[in-house]
């Protein structure tokens, strides 16, 4: 028998899908109102798109699936986490990288843009990792809130209708509260991608080399402490990995304002002279 979705689970998934659009929106139009230039938004959805939803999702069949090495990684919960902290560092830092010494050159004058190429790159992962989540979470809940799954699976083949009746279950059984963490992780991943703006586009702009390396490293260790304390088996462990989450990447923005505010305080004393 499938299970259905309660209707409150369904208004918060709602409530997500709302948020992963108009929390991006939002955060274009307070640094646009700040005075960023447009195009460092949309150039910091297309790194995200091109360097962490395609190339480096590509490096993960090769290294995952067709690899030797791909089983012993998986099955190994601290070299998952420290394998996928390092490629998401890697690709995501280097993205920034690349885009801030070629397309987003002539947008180095103002500091800002640094924030708002950030909030396109979170933004960008915001709608895709959790709203498009939600849009297929809310079609599979309506489809078994409706009795459509039934005829589905009955006609469907055996290991479809397996993966499909899974898939139910497994989201019938979330707790509705748990859908509100979705949104709580998706505002600590953009706090992260500011800091991580912020910190390579100092490197680029300022010469501080050093800056781009430390930006691959803080990346890799928020992914692999996220990954590490999710598996750990602890109880409540989604709420706990939340609460990680948040404290390690509000470090992260105390260190980034300091780079701001000492590079700030280096372009106002080369003013004065």
């Amino acid at each position: 028998m499938t299970q259905t979705v309660s209707s409150l689970s369904i208004a918060i998934m709602a409530l997500s899908l709302v948020f992963s659009i108009l929390f991006p929106i939002g955060l274009f139009i307070y640094y646009r109102k700040k005075g960023a230039d447009i195009p460092p938004f949309f150039i910091g959805c297309a790194v995200m798109l091109i360097f962490a939803f395609i190339i480096e999702s590509l490096v993960h069949q090769v290294v995952l699936n067709m690899s030797p090495a791909g089983s012993v990684i998986v099955n190994n919960v601290v070299l998952y986490a420290l394998y996928g902290g390092l490629m998401a560092g890697l690709f995501e830092e280097t993205g920034r990288f690349v885009a801030f010494k070629t397309v987003m050159k002539k947008y180095r004058g103002k500091d800002i843009n640094a924030l708002m190429y950030g909030a396109g790159h979170g933004g960008f992962e915001v709608l895709v990792v959790l709203g498009i989540t939600m849009i297929g979470n809310i079609y599979l809940a309506v489809m078994a809130n409706t009795g459509m799954v039934s005829s589905l699976v009955a006609n469907a083949p055996a290991e479809s209708a397996a993966a499909l009746q899974t898939q139910i279950d497994s989201l019938a059984a979330i707790a509705p509260a748990t859908f509100l963490l979705g949104m709580f992780e998706r505002v600590s991943a953009v706090i992260a991608h500011l800091s991580f703006s912020v910190l390579v586009w100092f490197a680029v702009k300022k010469g501080k080399t050093i800056l781009y390396p430390v930006a691959i490293l803080l990346h890799a260790l928020l992914d692999c402490v996220t990954v590490i304390v999710y598996r750990s088996g602890i109880p409540h462990a989604e709420i706990i990995t939340e609460i990680v989450i948040f404290i390690v990447v509000i470090a992260f923005a105390f260190f980034a304002r300091r780079i701001w505010d000492k590079e700030k305080e280096t372009v106002s004393e080369a003013a004065e002279m």
